[in-house]
């Protein structure tokens, strides 16, 4: 069997592909198309249609988090592959050739996938609070290799004010080296989500970034070209303009509907207690309902809000492809140029001490105000150097850098494309087997025909 190579370039656009000369020559002697992606067009719920061929409603991946109904908490960018419903595409390879080998390189949903190899950021949490940039491997010999051929996996670079090209150099450079053990890699490259969403998708820091990534990514398609590896480039969503942070939380906090806690002095969601609250991701949220009585009054609400463009209630979840048990009663989609934020507390004075930090994990809504230095602090890079030096002399800190005002924020996504330079693609480098738009809930197949499994190969992808 040839081998399959698939990088996630998230964000690429047919706007930005003019920018990117490598990646054009790839489609240019291949094809390419237009990719449709899922509500919410965001990184968890995408990637795994893409691996599934299901939509939300199926494999349950209804955003980048939702609310855990069972443990009574908000989870963002959980790692466990069995959250994923469905099988993936390399298990159903293997029912026909056992021996299919997989290297997945920061893909999401990587802990406790049925690969062969396996590398993800996990920063090392320690018992005092620090906490340090790291990898987990599977298998465990993994770690030493890479870190020794590669050095430490670049974690302030793959998220945060300081995020760069770095962090997608090392994936590439840790791809190249998996590539000729596996059948299939995955390969997982952020860099365009940081300046589009920093600067706007028409910016010149967002062509540079694709000009970068381009770069970043040619080692390895030369490696891959050299071995003969059919390789298919994808992208996730595209980054449009933003210039309207919403507020949904505090809507909802106003109307007496949610409820915090305080604790010396800053205030935290309860979601056990309030009656309706949202999980904000980009341009969707999802809103919980613990009473049915208040629906009503929450969809009016919420549909009054301005930036809201929709409120989908059980038939328009189930239209979308969100009609899961993780949805919340009501899920709210943003106006073009709109987006939600997580933001509850009403006093900047009692936001809780992670707001101004880097707290995937701790923050109940995605936060974007993450990629920038608090632009009102003009000592802020002074202070985030000291803190660094703390941390290197062993003692106690935190990196409290990140602006609780989101007016900073340029790029967003997660709604469905309103045309199509603005949508994700789909590039393959063996010509006639993408058709000229294609859902990503058949991404699945076409790579299935691409790995040479003899399954029924989707109409127009005749594979060579």
């Amino acid at each position: 069997m040839d081998k399959l190579l698939v990088v996630d370039v998230v964000g690429l656009t047919p706007d930005l592909l003019q920018h990117m000369p490598r990646l054009r020559q790839l489609a240019a002697g291949g094809s390419s198309a237009v990719l449709e992606p899922v509500l919410p067009a965001v990184t968890c719920s995408v990637q795994s249609t893409f691996l599934t061929g299901l939509s939300p409603t199926d494999h349950g991946i209804v955003g980048n988090g939702w609310y855990f109904r069972d443990l009574g908490e908000i989870h963002l960018w959980r790692q466990h592959n069995a959250l994923v419903q469905g099988e993936k595409v390399w298990e159903t390879i293997r029912r026909e050739h056992p021996g299919y080998t997989v290297a997945n390189v920061c893909w999401w949903y990587a802990m406790g996938a049925s690969t062969d190899w396996t590398v993800t950021p996990r920063p090392i949490y320690y018992a005092d609070g620090k906490k340090a940039p790291d990898c987990y491997t599977r298998p465990p010999e993994l770690h030493d290799e890479l870190v020794a051929e590669l050095g430490e996996f670049p974690l302030f670079q793959y998220w945060g004010p300081t995020a760069s090209i770095r962090s997608s150099e090392w994936i590439v450079a840790a791809a190249r080296l998996l590539m000729p053990r596996a059948d299939l890699t995955l390969a997982y490259l952020p860099h365009l989500d940081y300046d589009l969403q920093r600067f706007g998708p028409d910016a010149p820091q967002a062509r540079q970034a694709a000009r970068d990534v381009d770069a970043a990514l040619a080692p390895l398609l030369d490696d891959a070209e050299r071995c003969g590896a059919r390789v298919v480039v994808l992208s996730e969503y595209g980054i449009t303009a933003a210039d309207t942070p919403v507020d949904v939380n505090r809507a909802l906090r106003s109307a007496g509907l949610l409820e915090v806690y305080t604790q010396d002095g800053m205030e935290y969601l309860d979601p056990w207690t309030s009656r309706a609250f949202a999980v904000a991701d980009h341009q969707v949220a999802h809103v919980y309902v613990a009473d049915p009585a208040d629906l009503e009054r929450v969809r009016d609400l919420c549909a009054g809000l301005p930036g809201v463009a929709e409120v989908l209630d059980t038939d328009g979840k189930a239209v979308a492809g969100l009609d899961h048990e993780r949805s919340g009663e009501l899920v709210l989609v943003a106006e073009t140029t709109a987006w939600f934020t997580y933001y509850y507390w009403d006093d900047d004075q009692r936001a809780p001490d992670f707001a101004r930090g880097v707290e995937i994990h701790r923050k109940p809504g995605y936060d974007p105000a993450e990629l920038f230095f608090d632009p009102e602090d003009r000592l802020v890079k002074a202070k985030a150097a000291l803190t660094l030096a703390r941390k290197a002399a062993g003692l106690r800190y935190a990196m409290k850098v990140v602006p609780l005002d989101p007016a900073p924020v340029r790029g967003t996504h997660g709604r469905l494309p309103a045309r199509d330079e603005d949508a994700p693609v789909v590039l393959c480098n063996r010509p006639g087997v993408l058709p000229a738009r294609l859902h990503a809930t058949d991404v699945r197949d076409h790579l299935l025909a691409l790995a040479g499994a003899t399954t029924e190969s989707p109409a127009g992808a005749p594979v060579p």
